[in-house]
């Protein structure tokens, strides 16, 4: 239900893949300018870089999902 008003709304499986890349990307641009401009050290910045990454997953699983109903 939720994979059909996602798609009715304009979002294809294509969109979910170049928000997974993307995210990927932001992890390490997140992790790179928290490891420089934080004073609070290198932790921080695995932190933000962990927390962007772990959408990417989230992201694939959905393009796989919207992927399968747009074969339907």
């Amino acid at each position: 239900m939720m994979i059909r008003k996602l798609h009715d709304a304009g979002l294809r499986s294509e969109h979910a893949y170049t928000a997974a890349l993307a995210s990927i990307g932001l992890s390490v641009l997140s992790w790179a300018a928290s490891a420089k401009a934080e004073p609070a050290g290198i932790d921080r910045a695995d932190r933000w870089g962990i927390f962007v990454g772990e959408w990417a997953p989230t992201f694939f699983g959905l393009g796989l999902a919207l992927a399968q109903y747009e074969d339907d």
